[in-house]
């Protein structure tokens, strides 16, 4: 039985959620455009999303589904989210969100749920409103559907090299592959192609009235060291701040120097700090 006030939230808790992420805009946006598209209810999506606090006063929300994301969650919250996720057995694969509240929660939910693959608990959340001083690469484009067969090789690369493991594995070939086309449609995905072949990728993984999230910054390996990396990730800040939000976020691993050197070179500044726990 539970004994912390938290609770499984509904469509009848959007606006109180819709105020909490504005106060987190950075932080919150993955739950934000899951809410946004979908809404509340759970059966939508097949994540649940609990709040901590009263119905028109939310203090803290918690997102359930393939992760775990705590959005704006106070320590009191934290121990809430918790208890609820650690009724039953893990089900996601990846804690991430604000460091405190993450590595909090998985002090916490660890003896329960056992060992993690791997714990990043220092990636800096960056942002910029401006467009970089630096040239971006005019070859760097939105991929066309068409190329979605020489844009795959380069995704699954990304993943395996960020994650450490690949997104193929355990029959998930489909379910990634659709992930990637699905950005494809959505003129979310950047790419770079010489002779066929990608040289450098980007991918706005989630968009909010507030932001739009970068991920999936890679460079083949051959290329690196010679500014693409920098002049590429130029072309998707401008383009996306001329057609997706008024700014542009990313968070990124503490020790990745030369990525870090890139974000800086285009403007970005820290407004704060993630952790993701990966299973």
């Amino acid at each position: 039985m539970l004994t912390l006030p938290a609770r499984l939230l509904g469509d009848s808790d959007r606006s109180s959620v819709q105020r909490l992420l504005d106060r987190d805009p950075y932080a919150g946006v993955q739950v934000a455009e899951q809410i946004s598209t979908y809404g509340l209810a759970w059966w939508r999506t097949d994540a649940r999303v609990f709040g901590y606090g009263p119905p028109r006063a939310l203090e803290s929300v918690c997102w359930l589904g393939n992760n775990l994301i705590p959005v704006h969650a106070t320590p009191a919250a934290v121990a809430a989210f918790a208890e609820l996720a650690g009724l039953n057995g893990r089900t996601c694969s990846s804690l991430v969100g604000s460091a405190e509240a993450v590595l909090d929660l998985w002090t916490r939910l660890a003896p329960a749920w056992g060992r993690a693959r791997d714990v990043r608990p220092c990636q800096p959340l960056l942002a910029t409103t401006a467009v970089p001083a630096v040239p971006a690469d005019p070859h760097v484009r939105l991929v066309r559907e068409r190329e979605l067969g020489a844009l795959y090789p380069a995704a699954v690369a990304m993943y395996t090299e960020e994650v450490g493991v690949s997104p193929t594995l355990d029959g998930g070939d489909f379910a990634y592959r659709e992930r990637i086309a699905d950005l494809v449609r959505s003129r979310r995905m950047y790419a770079r192609f010489v002779d066929g072949k990608v040289v450098f990728k980007a991918e706005l993984a989630a968009v909010t009235r507030h932001t739009a999230q970068v991920q999936g910054v890679w460079v083949a390996p051959e290329w690196r060291g010679r500014g693409i990396g920098t002049r590429g990730m130029a072309a998707v800040v401008r383009d996306a701040l001329t057609r997706a939000a008024p700014s542009v976020s990313l968070y990124v691993n503490d020790y990745n120097h030369p990525a870090r050197s890139v974000y800086a070179r285009c403007g970005f500044r820290r407004v704060g700090t993630f952790a993701t726990v990966l299973f």
